[in-house]
This record gives C-alpha cells, structure tokens and sequence, in this order.
C-alpha cells in the first residue's frame, strides 16, 4: 500500500476507495488541526470500529450497559501507538512497561451539531487529551472540537470545558469495556493533558505511523 503522496497512489485513489486509515491524509495544518475519521456518534447503541484489513466499519460489539459514547468518537488517520507514544506515557506517568495499542490514535471531537453516522471525515482542533492506559497499554484519547463550531470553536485547551463535560468522557472511557459477568480490565487514566501535550501526542503517533508503515507496507 502506497502513501497518499506517492503519485502512482493518488491515481489509483480515484479508481479506489482510500482505506481511512492509510489513504485519507492527516491534513496539511495538522497537529493544529487534524483531518479524523468518525467511527461512532452519540446515536449509536452498538460499539463500531474500522476493520483493518478492508477499511470498512463493523461491529465491534453491542453496549452492555447504558453508556453511550458522548461525542463524535473516531481516529486521526495516519498515526499509530507504538513505541514513542509509549515512551512519553511512560515519561509523563511515571509508569513502566508501557507499550503502544498498535491502533490509529484515537479522538473525541467536540461539536454542538448533530451528526447522527459515522463513517465520515471531519476537520477537528486537539484540545487535550487523557493520558489512558488500557492493561498496560498506552490508549491516548486525544480531545479536539469541530473545526469553525459556533459554540465550542472557541475553547483553545481542554480545561475551558465545563468540567461536566470532561467527567462524561471520563467515565465513558473507564466503563466502556465492562462486561457483566466478567472480570472488568484493568483500564485507568492517569493524566488530563492540555493542547500542548496533545500536540506532542499526535506528533509521535505521525512518527510511530512512519516506522510502522515502513516496516509493513513498502
């Protein structure tokens, strides 16, 4: 698989559909704003997810419980949670033995519209982030509002938010993987970062996209 910027790809991607993942560009202001592809939206009662090999959404699985994930959640194409993601988790926990998910760097965009599928790629501004760590697994979940949103385009870090609103994605993110019946994973949050680090995040997950792709692709 080729990178967009490789001119035989950009021919075939008018003939085929770019996979999410790899063929959709992160954009050109990135880490400022970021070019993400929305997975889920507060509708959705069942979990989706990109499946990676053909780049179509599927389900993951049905919510167990009532939660429902409270923004347009999805990934920022063209990065990956590998060892430098890792390595500045470790660096600002003070945890050791943190590795990457090996997933796109996951986000949360922010908007007062409503945007009712997925499956869409959306401009969005990184606000922040939680430093999440997923059964010793770096999980960043990157904050951002909509690009131009006339009610939360204003807010330029993670703690101009009403703080009712970052405790909903907290609590999200430290239940959504609890099933009834069996051991709940070992799922925490160790920081709330703001743009900055978030920034930082991102621009390590480009890296990390970098060797990764190298290493499978070419």
């Amino acid at each position: 698989m080729k990178l967009k910027s490789d001119p035989h790809y950009c021919n075939l991607s008018y003939l085929h559909k770019p996979h999410p993942w790899h063929g959709i560009d992160i954009g050109e202001d990135a880490p400022e704003i970021v070019m993400s592809f929305i997975e889920m939206t507060p509708n959705d009662t069942v979990k989706y997810e990109i499946d990676k090999e053909s780049g179509y959404i599927k389900v993951d699985r049905p919510q167990k419980f009532s939660n429902i994930v409270p923004a347009l959640y999805g990934f920022i194409p063209q990065t990956f949670c590998g060892e430098n993601v890792a390595d500045y988790c470790m660096k600002k926990s003070g945890r050791k033995n943190i590795i990457g998910d090996n997933d796109p760097l996951d986000i949360c965009v922010l908007t007062e519209r409503s945007i009712t599928h997925g499956n869409i790629i959306i401009p969005a501004r990184p606000i922040g982030g939680f430093r999440m760590i997923d059964n010793g697994e770096a999980d960043d979940k990157i904050i951002a509002v909509l690009k131009g949103d006339e009610v939360y385009g204003h807010w330029e870090n993670i703690f101009d938010c009403p703080k009712s609103i970052i405790k909903r994605l907290e609590h999200y993110f430290l239940t959504y993987k609890t099933i009834p019946g069996q051991e709940e994973s070992k799922v925490e949050i160790t920081n709330i970062y703001n743009k900055d680090s978030a920034l930082e995040v991102i621009k390590r997950s480009v890296s990390d996209y970098r060797v990764f792709h190298e290493k499978n692709y070419k």
